[in-house]
């Protein structure tokens, strides 16, 4: 599902609120979370899971075309950890 699959359906299910309304409610919510990875905090959303920030050091690399060898970056990555509720529906036996 990308965003705005998700803006669509929201809207559907909630006929009471303009498509734009959905659209910014959700551009708010991505942009907060966003934010709080940002200053190094961490999201939690109880059930799903969770979204925190992990540092990559630098390290030596390889070019696929060349294979030469690169140096690339240390660089920080968002980093996503499944909440016991999604894991067990994901494993569910019909």
């Amino acid at each position: 599902m990308i965003k705005s699959e998700l803006i669509a359906r929201l809207a559907e299910e909630n006929p009471h609120l303009t498509q734009k309304d959905v659209e910014r409610v959700v551009s708010v919510i991505l942009d907060r979370m966003i934010l709080a990875l940002e200053s190094g905090g961490r999201v939690e959303l109880r059930g799903f899971g969770a979204f925190s920030v992990r540092s990559r050091g630098a390290r030596s690399g390889r070019n696929p075309r060349t294979g030469e060898s690169v140096s690339v970056r240390a660089k920080h990555v968002p980093f996503f950890k499944s909440g016991k509720e999604l894991r067990v529906r994901l494993n569910a036996e019909d």
